[in-house]
């Protein structure tokens, strides 16, 4: 079943572009993906079967790092934002702000 995930016409669009449209709705698969295992790990009581999800997940979350950092490796600019936000402390937005400074 074709996805629609193009706003522009496809066939008008780079090849390049056509796989950073392909990245971008596998990291958001990945990142619904890690959000249901949540929900299922919460609720699951069987401990068995909760480690199995859990491992899972893990999975999801390896996949979800793996597409974003195909696209940061298309997007520099990306890159120097998360960067000022990513693994540090204080004030998350105050942080982002300062890493779009850099870029612009």
């Amino acid at each position: 079943m074709p996805v629609d995930q193009y706003h522009e016409p496809a066939q008008e669009l780079s090849e390049e572009t056509r796989t950073f449209a392909r990245m971008i709705t596998s990291l958001i698969e990945e990142a619904e993906a890690i959000g249901w295992y949540e929900q299922r790990i919460s609720l699951e009581k069987n401990k068995d079967a909760k480690a199995i999800m859990e491992d899972a997940q893990q999975e999801e979350f390896k996949h979800f790092g793996m597409d974003l950092e195909f696209l940061l490796r298309k997007k520099p600019e990306w890159r120097t934002i998360l960067k000022s936000v990513l693994f540090t402390t204080g004030d998350i937005v105050k942080l982002a702000k300062k890493g779009e400074e850099k870029v612009e």
